[in-house]
Order: structure tokens, then sequence, then C-alpha cells
């Protein structure tokens, strides 16, 4: 059966909850689901506090996604198998949280200085019950009021690195993320690393103590997904995927079930609940 270790839900940017997501596993056949929303794991302690996990019929590990600090590229490193009510953990990401939020208000109000017509309640309604709030749901507050037919366009012309409603934030080094997941009990996992354009930062994070690298994703072409399992072998990594799941019909795959991995790549990174 298949298997799928990279999701989002409405906690971060994905278009469905975590009870929708699930249910969308089930009807996918996917033995193991995780859920690794951005710089949050408030989608995962929703359905603990909600009697969803464990949940029947799909083995669920709990994760998340955090964004990595590096001066000219994007890291992203993923968690599983954390512990959602680690102290460390919950206290580093309400710091991560305030400064989003604070991100957030200032690209809003560039955007307003450029001429756009739009406003924090705009971009709230759009995010619903997600607290991390990206340059994706401003994105796609500027589709929805007809500036740009893509979030791809809205990101191209104003809100990627270096164009003009772009504000940095805050984030961890890789290192402190690495410890970070270690301390709340989990493993660490470089995320898409073909989407970091630059080998040699791929192999010197693959020689920092992380657990494993994410060989099977969308983006990478059979040559990739060799090279990244060649990786995995020569460090003695977990290899691991998944489908970068956010549920939106402009972003392929736009099901659960389209992409996914062999269950035994899963396996190594699900603990049972006892």
């Amino acid at each position: 059966m298949p298997s799928d270790l990279h999701t989002h839900t409405t906690f971060s940017d994905g278009k469905l909850t975590p009870e929708e997501l699930i249910s969308a596993a089930r009807q996918a056949g996917l033995s193991y689901l995780a859920i690794t929303d951005h710089d949050t794991v408030d989608g995962v302690a929703h359905l603990y506090e909600n009697g969803f996990y464990p949940a029947k019929g799909v083995r669920i590990i709990p994760g998340i996604e955090f964004s990595a600090h590096h001066p000219t590229q994007e890291i992203h490193i993923l968690g599983y198998n954390v512990d959602i009510y680690n102290s460390e953990l919950t206290d580093k990401l309400n710091d991560v949280t305030e400064a989003r939020w604070t991100r957030f208000s200032e690209m809003v109000a560039k955007l307003q200085q450029l001429g756009y017509d739009i406003r924090e309640k705009d971009v709230l309604a759009v995010a619903g019950a997600s607290k991390s709030i990206s340059r994706s749901h401003i994105g796609r507050v500027l589709v929805s009021k007809g500036y740009f037919k893509t979030v791809r366009d809205a990101f191209s012309e104003l809100l990627q690195k270096g164009r003009p409603a772009y504000v940095p934030h805050y984030r961890l080094e890789v290192a402190e993320i690495i410890s970070l997941i270690h301390q709340a009990g989990g493993m660490a996992v470089l995320a898409h690393p073909k989407l970091i354009w630059n080998d040699e930062i791929v192999e010197d994070i693959c020689r920092s103590g992380i657990d494993g690298i994410e060989a099977f994703y969308p983006q990478h072409n059979p040559e990739d997904t060799a090279h990244y399992l060649a990786l995995a072998e020569k460090y003695q990594l977990l290899p691991s995927g998944g489908s970068d799941f956010h549920g939106f019909p402009t972003r392929y795959p736009t099901e659960l079930g389209i992409f996914t991995i062999e269950d035994r790549y899963a396996e190594p990174f699900y603990q049972p609940e006892t």
C-alpha cells in the first residue's frame, strides 16, 4: 500500500482541515500519513484534542516543516514523530508564530503603499484557522481581487525574495532545527533537496546530524531520486518522500494519493501510540 509523508492542512497553508485530510487519506488507501504543517503542530494537536488521533484506517505520523535560515537558499527541514507538547518545541514555535504575524503585517503595509487594495482582515479571512500566516495566504488574496491570475504570478511579481513587497522573516538555523526536533523526540529530514539548487549545501546538511533526506518528491525526476537515494546511502540517512500536498487545484498533486511512496520508506518514521 502507498504512503505520503509530506502534507499540509488549514492550520498552515493547506486547503483541507486535518479531519478532511485523514478522510482523503483513507479514500486514497494510504497506510501512513505525515501531517507536516509549516512551523506549527496545531493541526495534529487539534486531532488529538478532539479525539481524531490516533485515526482508524490510517497511521498518522505527527510532523512539522520548518523553514531554515540561509543567506541565499530556501531550506526546509521536516520533523517526524515530534512530541507536540514538548516545552522547548512549543516555546520556539510561539516565537516563530509571533514573527510570522509581524512579517505579514509589514507585507500588507508594503502592498498598500504600492497601491494594492489589500487589508489584514482579507488575509486573515483566507488563513482561517491558521496561525502560521504565510505569503501564500497573501498571494491568494491578490488573486481573489483580480490582481494576478495565479499565486505563482503574485510571488514572481511581488512576494518572493528581491521583489517589492518581500519582507524577510525570522528563521531558525539548520543545526538549531535539527536539535529542536531531536529534543522533541523526533527525526529530522531534509525536505525537497533539489529545490535548494546547491548540492554542496545539501551534502553539508547530510553531514550535520540530520536523520533523513526526502528523495521522493513531485519535482524530482528519476535521476534526481536516484541521486538522493545514493546520498542517503552515502551518509547513512533514511530516505523519505511525500507529495507536499496542499489541496489546491492549481498545485500538483491536486488530490491526495496521486503521488505516493512505498510503505517501506514510511515505516521507520512511525511510532505507534502506547
